[in-house]
């Protein structure tokens, strides 16, 4: 247990000890029991449970915050660590596939069963060192089995992103989902709609970024929720490739493998690159001499801003995976670039990640890694200032020169910095003089 882990864990055991000084009842609730119950902890948050309400955990502690205190949940600071403690509550009615018309409190028992999978309902008192479970969360474990608590039915009509939850749950930890549990998830699929596009986004990227991000889409194909959440990815099922370069497949079983060769912990930006990078396939495919997706990478992009506004995520994030997607396919004339074309594509802010899915395309398909250890190489050969040096001339001086701003700024300009990238020129004074011949070149054009 590393230091930090142990403060956040003393901090929890005093708020129950705290509790229970003052009469009440008090356990450590929710996934940090699970992971306990599993063999450890990563060191998150502990949620605790306890059947002091808010206006109890107010009186009792001397920093809280109501952050949902129309649901019992109170945020209570020791030690400078922040927890959720929530008071045992049972919900009544369903408002909107998202929250219940009222809540009611009640007892630890029926706490548990409100929960939504039976591997995240159980308890551990902290005091005695013993797990409380009535919902048969260790038989899930040792099953290895995600189970809805009670109706799975009911329990996703409390709100559908537990659908969601459910298969990033059979992925992350490499789970089966109980049949009556699916069976309700594919009967439910399509009320996934009802919630809200950030919800689901958020979702989404815990799992592609998450253990077996490859499993999780499979699932959410099996399940109906891929067609309803992202119809453009279940389209590609079906999509024949051209065997030379894709003996693994159809574009959907490339996709999975795809993701699947990603490194642990991508960024958002990867992960959804990774995901999205030949969603133009379908729509551009022809067959000729042979099957053909010409242009698929400019499509593809097209398709993927469309989807990432769809699901109201992040401006940078859009634009990086944007600019991903668009530039998958330039790695194959990456040897034969220009010295200044090979910088200006090396110096690209994602050019990181652009490697990374290039890698993980190459081994999902015809595994040749040629490219990817030329680019590789040369990130590590070329200084950062060698990559994206600063120019060497600016527009002050062409305006030093007598022109005025315009197209030709730019042309001439970029041709001075090809030089300066290329180490044809290496000095200022280098760069003016050839900013004059470049721009006498202009000059005499007709």
């Amino acid at each position: 247990m590393t230091d930090i882990t142990k403060i956040r864990f003393d901090s929890a055991v005093n708020i129950v000890k705290t509790l229970r000084n003052a009469g009440y009842e008090a356990y450590f609730a929710g996934g940090w029991v699970r992971d306990f119950v599993m063999g450890g902890t990563d060191g998150g948050d502990i949620d605790i449970a306890t059947n002091a309400t808010p206006d109890d955990i107010r009186r009792v502690f001397r920093r809280t915050v109501g952050v949902g205190e129309q649901f019992g949940v109170m945020i209570v600071v020791d030690g400078g660590v922040p927890f959720e403690v929530a008071t045992f509550r049972a919900d009544v009615g369903i408002k909107d596939g998202r929250h219940p018309e009222s809540v009611v409190y009640t007892d630890a028992k029926n706490d548990a069963l409100r929960r939504d999978f039976t591997i995240n309902g159980m308890f551990y008192d902290p005091i005695a060192e013993e797990v409380i479970d009535y919902v048969d969360g260790r038989r899930g474990i040792d099953e290895k089995v995600i189970k809805a608590i009670g109706d799975p039915t009911e329990r996703f009509r409390e709100d559908y992103l537990r659908m969601l939850r459910a298969v990033r749950f059979a992925a992350r930890f490499d789970y089966g989902i109980d049949e009556e549990t699916l069976r309700a998830i594919k009967d439910s699929a399509h009320n996934i709609k009802n919630i809200s596009a950030e919800r689901i986004f958020t979702e989404t990227t815990k799992m592609l970024t998450g253990p077996n991000p490859q499993k999780s889409i499979e699932v959410l194909h099996d399940s109906g929720l891929l067609k309803q959440i992202l119809p453009e990815v279940e389209n590609t099922r079906g999509v024949e490739q051209p065997a030379q370069f894709h003996p693994e497949g159809d574009v959907f079983v490339h996709t999975l493998l795809t993701i699947g060769h990603l490194p642990q912990n991508p960024s958002p930006a990867l992960a959804w690159s990774a995901l999205l990078h030949d969603i133009g396939k379908p729509q551009t495919m022809t067959v000729t001499d042979r099957i053909r997706f010409n242009n698929h990478h400019h499509a593809g992009a097209k398709l993927t801003e469309n989807i990432l506004k769809r699901l109201r995520a992040p401006n940078a994030l859009i634009d990086a995976t944007v600019s991903i997607v668009e530039n998958h396919m330039n790695f194959m004339n990456v040897s034969r670039m220009r010295l200044s074309t090979l910088k200006k594509f090396l110096s690209r802010e994602t050019i990181r990640d652009e490697l990374e899915l290039h890698r993980a395309d190459c081994l999902s398909s015809h595994g040749e890694l040629d490219n990817y250890d030329f680019v590789k190489t040369r990130l590590e050969t070329f200084k950062a200032e060698e990559i994206k040096p600063t120019p060497l001339i600016t527009g002050k001086d062409l305006i030093a020169l007598g022109m005025k701003p315009g197209p030709i700024f730019g042309r001439i300009l970029g041709e001075v910095y090809d030089m300066q990238l290329e180490d044809r020129i290496t000095t200022r004074e280098e760069a003016l003089v050839a900013r004059d011949s470049i721009a006498n070149k202009f000059r005499k054009s007709p």
